[in-house]
């Protein structure tokens, strides 16, 4: 992951880099993803996910489309 001030910015990096331009996420976006994500691995009850279940947690934020598939 990469911090950029605008989506400007980012086109002129990638370009510059000869990159791809990737998913672009606000800040916003990367917090609630964040916390959807990781959660508390502290609490009694955590386990890992499933695939399902993560591409879920994908989903709940926004997060979908042929980017955000996780491989099956």
């Amino acid at each position: 992951m990469s911090l950029f001030r605008s989506e400007e910015h980012v086109r002129r990096w990638t370009a510059r880099h000869d990159y791809d331009v990737g998913a672009m996420l606000d800040l916003t976006r990367v917090w609630r993803l964040a916390n959807a994500w990781y959660g508390d691995p502290r609490a009694s009850d955590w386990r890992p996910r499933t695939r399902d279940e993560s591409q879920a947690v994908l989903a709940s934020v926004g997060l979908t489309g042929e980017f955000w598939e996780l491989p099956r």
